[in-house]
């Protein structure tokens, strides 16, 4: 079996080749590549592979480019230092999402996964049918539709539907509907991101997480970063990091 490492990390490469080695002693592993241009001019060379571990950031971008220029038929690890790709990661060929730093255990639980699921199917050769079957073999994501929250005395449910955005502010988070109501809530930003779905809701910086209903105008801003115009307003300039600029408009553009 052949395995294509993609990860510009040297160091996290190589815990990966030799956990890889001490668990598959008999897998051919190339790379590591470390960049989103070489992933795709490397699978545009034709060469073939019974599994991928890819990383999520790469040297030049996400590696989630690599799939808007090339069509992927092979099974996908995810590897990453970050856990608020991991919807996305589903969405695409992924059997695992194993987060950094990688340990034996969880890495074996992947690639048992991987065979289970091409034994299960070996009646075809195919990759297509294959990945046909990893589809199946994922749960779909039930993501969260609305939150109870305290009002003086009382519990008020809030459909996720009327809420703006959540924002973070000396350790706490608040909910701020369209109506301009805010609530404390006992969440952070980031298990939030995990709960709703990622196409009504986007994490803009560390401290805003947004719904597409809140978004008024979007400006340019210096060092290509974007300014956002918010309806309720928070009366703080809202600023989508430059590391996430690009991931906004593909968002705002439904991709």
């Amino acid at each position: 079996m052949k395995a294509l490492i993609i990860e510009d990390e040297d160091l996290a490469a190589k815990r990966l080749v030799k956990l890889l080695k001490e668990l598959e002693p008999a897998l051919e592993i190339a790379g590591p590549i470390d960049t989103v241009e070489g992933a795709i001019n490397h699978f545009q060379s034709g060469d073939t592979y019974d599994l991928v571990f890819l990383d999520i950031q790469l040297a030049d971008g996400k590696s989630f480019l690599i799939f808007d220029k090339v069509k992927i038929t092979i099974p996908i690890i995810f590897t990453t230092a970050y856990d608020e790709y991991a919807i996305r990661a589903f969405e695409l060929n992924s059997i695992d999402y194993l987060l950094k730093p990688i340990n034996t255990g969880k890495l074996r639980n992947a690639l048992d996964k991987f065979y289970k699921i091409r034994d299960f199917y070996s009646q075809s050769d195919s990759n297509k049918d294959l990945l046909e079957m990893i589809r199946t073999f994922q749960v779909p994501t039930a993501y969260k539709t609305r939150f109870l929250v305290n009002k003086g005395d009382t519990l008020v449910p809030i459909q996720t539907r009327e809420i703006a955005y959540f924002y973070a502010e000396d350790k706490v988070v608040f909910l701020v509907t369209l109506e301009n109501k805010k609530y404390l809530i006992n969440y952070t930003l980031e298990e939030l991101e995990q709960k709703l779905d990622p196409k009504q809701f986007f994490r803009v910086n560390r401290q805003f997480l947004l719904s597409l209903s809140s978004i008024g105008k979007i400006h340019n801003y210096f060092n290509y970063k974007l300014k956002l115009d918010l309806l309720p307003n928070p009366e703080i300039e809202v600023i989508v990091s430059k590391a996430r600029t690009s991931d906004f408009k593909n968002w705002m553009n439904g991709e």
